[in-house]
């Protein structure tokens, strides 16, 4: 039986010509380098990078009811978001794993706009479908966006070029709808690097022009394409999770770390099997490490605690901006507190490591 062909965005023409090395991620043709990952990194921490994520998923949920249906799909309250906010939120299975993590965007009360896992997003509707007692639509509609992100302290001197629209009225995880660089747009400050961020959503008509466009506004901040080889060390860095690595099927908000996205003042699918992983305590967690000995944490090694498997690296590897290397992992709860000595086994030797809090990287306000 032949492969499956990738899936393609509508810029892959672009990176392909400008020279990007591409990769297959989850089944789409995607640059994971151009120049370089680490001057890719630097140039998002310190000016400001461009990301073709149009990868991502996008479903749009509509009607009288379409509130009801996103508080029940999601884990946060989105009653505590406003017309024109964006908020975080788990999606979880009966069991209370992760379908998937997502933003919720409120366009209305009557429309909420939601971008998801590039992998996941034929699931994440049929999840949604599936669970849908509301008088509400819920429309896959990915194939009418493309998704640009522009990343780091310059992001928004070189995004303010190009729209009317007041940036500096929108402040993190908003957004507004208007014109950008000449076509209509949804502009949210939202991101995935831990820097100042815009993520653009509009027609996929429009990519090719799009993307000159900005790389033209960005050129006197020295911007840089960038790939998915940037925005994983980028991300690390930032302590922010991704589908696969720290949150999955198996893996519940608790030992995630991420109760301030779940509320159990609502009600939510799932909420009936985390309520009693709460109730029953949570035996192990998300946990930062930094290497003390020469030696690099990747993804799935395992870390021994007193000589024994206690735990696995979810996404690991040297820290460009810090110059160190470090991980993201899972260790015993009773066994994760800062500053504790674990071992990673890197080609079947043990490599010290400490525990140190997550995010390794915050940008200065």
């Amino acid at each position: 039986m032949a492969d499956t062909p990738l899936r393609k965005t509508a810029l892959n023409a672009v990176h392909r010509a400008s020279g990007a090395r591409m990769v297959d991620f989850g089944g789409w043709d995607m640059p994971v380098q151009y120049s370089g990952i680490i001057d890719e990194h630097h140039a998002v921490r310190k000016a400001v990078g461009l990301f073709d994520v149009s990868h991502m998923g996008e479903i749009e949920i509509s009607g009288p009811q379409a509130f009801d249906l996103v508080n029940y799909c999601a884990t946060s309250h989105v009653s505590k978001i406003v017309d024109g906010q964006a908020q975080y939120a788990g999606l979880l299975y009966d069991h209370g794993g992760f379908v998937d993590d997502i933003l919720i965007y409120r366009v209305n009360q009557n429309h909420f706009f939601l971008c998801v896992n590039a992998s996941n997003q034929e699931k994440d509707f049929q999840h949604i479908v599936s669970i849908n007692k509301f008088d509400a639509k819920v429309d896959f509609s990915s194939d009418r966006y493309s998704q640009l992100a522009i990343q780091g302290p310059l992001a928004a001197k070189t995004a303010q070029k190009l729209t009317p629209v007041d940036l500096s009225k929108i402040k993190y995880y908003r957004f507004a709808d208007g014109d950008f660089a000449g076509t209509p747009a949804r502009i949210a400050r939202t991101g995935y690097t831990g820097e100042d961020c815009f993520e653009i959503f509009f027609a996929p008509a429009e990519s090719e022009r799009m993307w000159n466009e900005v790389m033209a506004a960005g050129a006197e901040s020295g911007i840089k394409p960038c790939g998915l080889g940037a925005r994983n060390t980028l991300r690390m860095e930032a302590g922010m999770a991704l589908y696969g690595h720290e949150i999955g099927p198996t893996i519940n908000p608790l030992e995630a770390g991420l109760q301030r996205n779940t509320d159990f003042g609502k009600d939510f699918h799932g909420k009936a099997a985390l309520e009693k992983a709460a109730a029953a305590g949570v035996s192990r967690k998300l946990c930062g490490i930094e290497m003390i000995e020469r030696g690099i944490a990747r993804d799935e090694y395992e870390i021994h605690i007193d000589g024994q498997p206690a735990g696995w690296v979810t996404s690991g590897g040297p820290s460009p901006t810090l110059g160190k290397n470090i991980g993201m992992c899972y260790l015993p709860a009773d066994k994760s507190e800062t500053g504790r000595t674990v071992h990673v086994i890197i080609r079947n030797q043990p490599v010290a490591a400490v525990v140190v809090p997550l995010p390794f990287y915050k940008r200065a306000k």
